[in-house]
């Protein structure tokens, strides 16, 4: 893509973005679902997945601010093209598999604000809405840039922020007139359902049964992913290289402030088997609105949650799919995969993962259970996008190896040893939770084990082995910036001698 005329990206604008493509109140109640334990999730989330991920995609992008292609460019400078395109390939298809899920929560908010709450579990209704939002995205990002980046800042302020705050004022309400705290009372268990037999489900640690009991672990730390995805808009700010990191870190303080307060307030007042993956936020709202006497604002908190999901997808469509644009553009893809039109997007990329989109939202029209189908696209996501988070962190440690004297705004600090350690603290986070990503959440019917297991491992394999499948059988011409001109570079002024002209 042409590099912009002006700067157009502030602070406080990536900032917004970056929490827009991180935060999305569907989060609230998978982390809500796990009662008290949630606090525990949400710490192993920020220390082995959010903290290290802001500290290296900031050097990153410092690093390589005045280039496009995100987490293209920095893992191609330590491991080659091939692995550079495997690392956007799968941000952009990890993106694509979780956009259903998203625009699922996005449903199941429209349906309160359509006040027929039932909606929310029907699967019909759930994948027709997904299509229609998501090709309504589509068009809008193909309208230009600007004109998204709008639709997310607002999106984000009004649909996340907005709502977020008012439900954890409302939950703080709740706990001020003493109300029961749902997260510290006792859980029916499977075996003793109806009967009085229970286990607590006030614990801070999660009962560990098997890998199935933290399945929810791998879904969590999704919930905190993509700081790193805006990195392609660096260059598009006045001072990149203070500003990048500035506003990395400022999304990072506000992701962690919305996700912690806001489920607790969702686990303060729904029962925690009672919890909708898709409309349990507005389960809470609903309750506690009419608690306070404030039951008709729920249609209006319907639709800024449905807004603020689609602003969450606004902020995705352009990012990765653009970091893919510089792939193609370098030969990467078929030529046809780097067409643009007048505004400058990525045309066909765009058009291909809509059609994904709508493929992998078919599952809610054949899926008896909405949030079953919620959940298996969430560990199809984090499968895919924690082996691209494995190649970023290799990389940064790559880098300071191989080049010590690149140019960093921001440093990891403690030298080499202090990025291999945040790196390696990264990386273990990220492989325990792709290894629980193929186990079944004991706390969710999902059918058959086997068959959830097969899709995981299946969308792994076949979505992973496609960029080295493209890289093996790609040919020269497919670069489209091969033979073109480059810039004539100044002669270097010669001394001028007696008689010279």
């Amino acid at each position: 893509m042409p590099a912009p005329s002006r700067k157009t990206i502030g602070v406080w604008t990536l900032t917004l973005m970056t929490v827009a493509a991180v935060v999305s109140l569907r989060g609230l109640p998978m982390m809500a679902k796990e009662g008290l334990s949630m606090i525990f999730y949400i710490l192993f989330s920020a220390i082995f997945f959010l903290v290290p991920a802001s500290m290296v995609a900031a050097e990153l992008g410092g690093a390589f601010s005045n280039q496009g292609g995100g987490v293209y460019t920095w893992v191609k400078a330590a491991y080659g093209s091939r692995w550079g395109f495997t690392a956007i390939w799968l941000q952009w298809i990890q993106n694509v598999v979780w956009y259903p899920t998203v625009l699922g929560f996005a449903a199941g908010a429209l349906a309160y604000a359509f006040m027929d709450p039932s909606l929310a579990s029907n699967g019909l209704y759930t994948g027709a809405v997904i299509l229609l939002c998501y090709w309504a995205a589509t068009a809008v990002t193909l309208a230009g840039s600007t004109f998204a980046n709008s639709v997310t800042k607002y999106g984000v302020l009004l649909g996340t922020v907005l709502p977020g705050v008012f439900m954890i004022i409302l939950g703080l309400l709740w706990v001020d007139q003493g109300n029961a705290l749902q997260f510290l009372h006792t859980a029916p268990t499977a075996l003793g359902q109806g009967s009085a037999q229970a286990l607590p489900h006030a614990r801070f640690f999660p009962q560990l049964t098997g890998l199935g009991s933290v399945a929810f672990l791998a879904g969590i730390i999704l919930l905190f992913a993509g700081v790193e995805v805006h990195a392609v808009h660096a260059n598009e700010m006045e001072n990149p290289p203070k500003q990048f990191p500035e506003s990395l870190f400022l999304a990072a303080g506000i992701i962690l402030t919305l996700f912690t307060l806001g489920s607790l307030a969702v686990a303060a007042v729904i029962p925690a088997e009672e919890i909708s993956l898709t409309a349990g936020l507005m389960q809470a709202f609903k309750l506690l609105l009419e608690k306070f006497g404030m039951g008709f604002l729920t249609p209006v908190v319907g639709f800024l949650a449905a807004f603020g999901a689609i602003g969450g997808v606004m902020s995705w469509v352009g990012g990765p799919s653009r970091g893919l644009l510089e792939t193609a553009k370098s030969g990467e893809l078929p030529p046809f995969m780097a067409k643009t039109n007048a505004k400058g997007m990525q045309v066909n990329i765009l058009l291909i993962q809509a059609v994904i989109v709508s493929l992998l939202a078919s599952l809610y029209f054949i899926m008896d259970n909405v949030s079953t189908a919620f959940f298996v696209l969430s560990a199809m996501t984090v499968s895919l996008y924690l082996v691209m988070y494995i190649l970023m962190y290799l990389a940064a440690i790559k880098l300071r190896i191989t080049q010590p004297d690149l140019p960093r705004s921001y440093k990891v600090p403690g030298g080499t040893l202090g990025m291999g350690l945040v790196a390696g603290v990264g990386l273990l986070g990220v492989s325990f939770a792709l290894l629980v990503s193929f186990f079944p959440p004991t706390n969710l019917p999902v059918g058959n084990p086997a068959l959830y297991v097969g899709l995981v491992a299946a969308g792994l394999m076949v979505f992973v082995g496609l960029p080295l499948l493209i890289n093996a059988n790609k040919k020269t011409a497919w670069n489209t910036n091969a033979g073109k001109a480059t810039p004539k570079q100044p002669r270097p002024a010669t001394p001028k001698t007696k008689g010279a002209k």
